[in-house]
């Protein structure tokens, strides 16, 4: 991915880099999100607990920072992702926040995220 690219995505509405992540996961088989002794985590207005994830690690590194300084990319396989990663975050009751920006997120249900994931990887 060249800069241009990049920095069009970044641009782009939540919906629309939601969009982006599905396809870029699927196609690489793998998520990214952010690790420091621990994933990095987000709270939305209504105390929710959120673990932001990325669709590659340039975005993740990118928005490595203010509460997240200090974080790195870790790669999480998209299978291990769907199996392990997904039920566990339904069971505590956290929710994904896809691609966030220094704008805006895309939170997302966690079964809504299931769906649109396996339905990408089915046109493979």
């Amino acid at each position: 991915m060249n800069q241009r690219e990049f920095e069009a995505v970044i641009r782009q509405p939540a919906a629309i880099r939601y969009e982006y992540f599905i396809k870029k996961s699927a196609d690489y088989e793998e998520v990214w999100g952010l690790y420091n002794e621990g994933w990095a985590t987000a709270q939305d207005d209504l105390g929710n607990t959120l673990i932001p994830f990325f669709p590659n690690e340039k975005f993740a590194e990118t928005f490595a920072k203010k509460e997240w300084a200090g974080f790195t990319p870790k790669r999480i396989d998209l299978d291990h992702f769907l199996e392990n990663w997904l039920p566990g975050m339904k069971s505590d009751g956290v929710k994904p926040s896809i691609f966030p920006t220094d704008i805006d997120s895309a939170v997302i249900n966690v079964d809504t995220l299931r769906e649109d994931l396996e339905a990408e990887l089915e046109k493979y």
